[in-house]
C-alpha cells in the first residue's frame, strides 16, 4: 500500500492488509504440544501419553510432581531432545522427566513471569528456566551432559483444563 492508501484506510477505520504468511504468529510466538507426560513416581522417566488433565494450582493430575508451589508442570523443547539424539542416544518425550514436551518455542529464553495460554484456555506462568541436578542422571552419566537443567522449564498452573499432543501454546507478555 501507498502512503496515500494507508492514510486513507485509516480514515475510514479500515485496518491495513497483512503481509502474506503473517497472522497471530507475528503478533505473539506461538507452538505446539508434541506430548504430554505422567509419572506416579519421582526421579524416572515419565509415560508419554496424548493427553491429561491439569489443575489449578496443582499441576499435571496424577504425577508425582504435582501440588502447590513455583515447579507444578516442567517443560521441555523437542529440539532440546534432538539435541541429545545427535549426541547417540536414543531419547523421545517424557525421557527428561518433563511434563509436556513442546515443539517450536525457544523455552530457555522465556522470562520468569512470562504467561502461556493454549486455544483451549489453559493459562501457565514460568516461574523457572533450568534446575540444579545435585545428583546426575543416567543421562548425564551416559554422555556428561543433559539438556533439562539449561533448557526445561517450570510452570505455575493460573488456569487448568484438559491439555493434548497438537494443541497451539502461544506467548503473552508478563502477567
Amino acid at each position: 500500500m501507498d502512503a496515500n492508501l494507508d492514510k486513507a484506510a485509516g480514515q475510514n477505520k479500515e485496518k491495513k492488509q497483512v503481509k502474506p504468511n503473517s497472522d497471530k504468529s507475528e503478533e505473539r510466538s506461538s507452538g505446539l504440544v508434541v506430548s504430554v507426560n505422567i509419572s506416579r513416581r519421582k526421579s524416572v522417566r515419565k509415560k508419554p501419553g496424548q493427553e491429561g488433565l491439569l489443575i489449578e494450582d496443582q499441576g499435571l493430575d496424577g504425577d508425582a510432581h504435582a501440588g502447590p508451589g513455583l515447579r507444578q508442570v516442567s517443560l521441555l523443547a523437542i529440539e532440546s531432545i534432538d539435541k541429545m539424539k545427535q549426541l547417540g542416544l536414543a531419547v523421545g518425550p517424557g525421557d527428561f522427566a518433563e511434563n509436556i514436551t513442546t515443539s517450536g518455542l525457544d523455552l530457555p529464553h522465556l522470562p520468569v513471569g512470562t504467561v502461556l495460554e493454549t486455544d483451549g484456555g489453559i493459562v501457565l506462568e514460568v516461574t523457572q528456566i533450568g534446575k540444579t541436578c545435585h545428583t546426575k542422571c543416567a543421562i548425564f552419566r551416559q554422555v556428561g551432559e543433559c539438556v533439562m537443567p539449561q533448557e526445561g522449564i517450570f510452570v505455575k498452573v493460573i488456569k487448568g483444563g484438559k491439555i493434548k499432543a497438537g494443541d497451539r501454546i502461544y506467548v503473552r507478555q508478563s502477567r
